[in-house]
């Protein structure tokens, strides 16, 4: 495997990388010789298998620092940017912030307990502004590398309507607007900023949408290639566009899908 991120010093700040696709673009990228900085929410029950996969990617010869916190959090942010600021010294630089948080509310409009307008903001708190948040506080802190990558997981609801997601798609559809606005206002500091819209991919995220059954079944049946996506399909798009030759790519949603978005 070639490291070629190592020589650049070159870290990724993760946000939601303790399972999924952000697991997945953590050890592809890890794979390549890039530092790891990983935020996540997880209760304790989950945290001794994440812990194996934590010590997985330092085993590759990088180093992975990680925090158990709330994205929307302002003042952990501070703090975490803080201790990554001295972790990477004057050499190491952010060249890549992935954004794969999935903390959203799934419920029907029509129900027993329909959706809310709380829901809503909620929702999109955590799956769309938190990437300017970070974004915007990296920045502050100057630790972005001259050549940057902000990179954010999007899907096919944020423009078509699926029953219990109203809240997590009108999230997304606010994730890719915030993207391209960052794309266009960010780029005199040399920062590339691209959503990556992943087919339906079965994560632990996917199996709390009610009928995810009928989403996998549908998506292996109808897909060109006969089969799902895979977190390890989507990380690879993420490395791909972390690479010197993926810059002129900017403000762009990309499928990531084998090309099940053509059927």
């Amino acid at each position: 495997m070639v490291k070629e991120f190592t020589p650049h010093h070159y870290w990724a700040l993760i946000l939601g990388g303790s399972s999924g696709l952000g697991l997945a673009a953590a050890k592809k990228l890890a794979a390549h010789g890039m530092h790891l900085c990983i935020v996540h929410r997880d209760t304790g029950i989950e945290m001794e298998k994440i812990r194996e996969a934590f010590d997985a990617l330092r085993a590759t010869g990088v180093q992975v620092i990680t925090f158990n916190v709330s994205v929307t959090n302002a003042e952990k942010r501070g703090e975490i940017l803080q201790q990554l600021k001295a972790l990477m010294g004057t050499d190491g630089r952010i060249r890549c912030l992935l954004h794969s948080i999935a903390r959203g509310t799934l419920k029907a409009m029509d129900g027993e307990t329909p959706l809310t307008a709380d829901d809503f903001m909620v929702t999109l708190e955590h799956m769309a502004v938190s990437l300017y948040d970070w974004t915007s506080a990296v920045v502050q802190q100057q630790l972005f590398a001259p050549d940057a990558r902000v990179l954010s997981f999007t899907s096919e609801g944020s423009h078509r309507a699926w029953k219990h997601y109203a809240a997590v798609s009108a999230a997304k559809a606010a994730l890719e607007a915030i993207s391209r606005s960052i794309a266009l206002e960010y780029a005199h500091r040399g920062i590339r900023a691209n959503c990556i819209q992943a087919g339906i991919t079965d994560t632990r995220s996917l199996r709390m949408i009610p009928g995810h059954e009928q989403l996998l079944a549908y998506a292996q049946e109808h897909h060109p290639m006969q089969r799902a996506t895979t977190p390890e399909d989507v990380a690879t798009i993420v490395y791909l566009l972390c690479k010197d030759e993926a810059a002129w790519i900017n403000g762009a949603v990309i499928p990531a899908t084998g090309g099940s978005h053509i059927v």
